[in-house]
């Protein structure tokens, strides 16, 4: 186990000086801003006819969208009852308009999302430590990708086990959120699987990962929601990625590129992650 981690380590090194080329390589060998199989799921759409169907996958797996599309029943908050309608048509060119023009309204804590730390630091949302402030570069670079056990939170004992190597920065933690496709259900589910306090600090006090990403609408268990996040988010070192994507991916080293929308003064952000092989 330990020579295998220590390879890990090794590959994961390796990824951060090629991850830039990496993804050179990926975005150049698209024939467009429409590649073939980009639209909808099914492929067509009844009254409007067929239309390009949308991917996850790209180039036979070198580019995976780990990010959950926005739907009216998509997970938020502590609803049963799902986001509900979140674009509104303004102008509409079937109502005469010149052109179509949409408002967009969400919770920033919605979808796949990132955590400020201002998000629940009153003292860090006054200095201004919003979305704006967060660094790319740890949201950009080789992430590992891992099973957390099955039947339990992420504890200390849980990450002890994980034998994550010192030196990487990045892991995304697939957890039994994913096998319960938690995120397809518009009920906000309190049962889902985070990170306990101890978990929290076992990560920020043994190990050098600067970007947690999971599974789910939160980091943090629901029976720690806050301590946990205190944890995290105290140093302000640690970005939180959450409500991840990580269906069929298969475990390993990706470069991860997750880019947070620039909003002034707030303290989560929907973001767009992908995986890069």
């Amino acid at each position: 186990m330990r020579k295998r981690m220590r390879s890990l380590y090794v590959l994961l090194v390796c990824a951060e000086v090629l991850a830039i080329p990496l993804l050179s390589l990926a975005i150049s060998t698209s024939n467009g801003a429409y590649p073939s199989g980009y639209g909808d799921e099914l492929g067509t759409c009844v009254g409007v006819g067929d239309v390009p169907s949308r991917r996850e996958i790209y180039e036979n797996g070198e580019i995976i969208d780990i990010t959950h599309k926005y739907t009216p029943h998509s997970p938020v908050g502590d609803s049963t009852e799902g986001l509900g309608q979140f674009i509104t048509l303004l102008m509409s060119m079937k109502n005469g308009s010149d052109y179509n023009f949409s408002e967009l309204k969400i919770p920033v804590h919605s979808g796949t999302h990132v955590d400020a730390p201002g998000h629940m630091y009153e003292s860090y949302f006054d200095e201004g430590y919003d979305v704006d402030t967060l660094d790319l570069r740890v949201l950009n670079g080789p992430a590992l990708l891992v099973d957390v056990p099955r039947d339990k939170n992420i504890t200390a004992e849980v990450m002890n086990s994980l034998n994550i190597p010192k030196g990487v920065r990045r892991v995304l933690f697939r957890t039994l959120n994913t096998d319960r496709r938690l995120m397809y259900n518009k009920a906000f589910d309190t049962s889902y699987v985070g990170f306990m306090k101890d978990g929290a600090q076992w990560l920020v006090e043994n190990t050098d990962i600067k970007l947690v990403g999971i599974d789910y609408l939160s980091v943090a268990a629901y029976d720690d929601l806050i301590p946990s996040h205190l944890v995290f988010l105290k140093s302000r070192d640690i970005i939180l990625v959450e409500g991840l994507k990580l269906d069929d991916v298969q475990l390993g080293i990706y470069s991860v590129h997750c880019l947070p929308l620039r909003l002034l003064g707030a303290e989560g952000s929907p973001i767009r992650c992908i995986l890069i092989k």
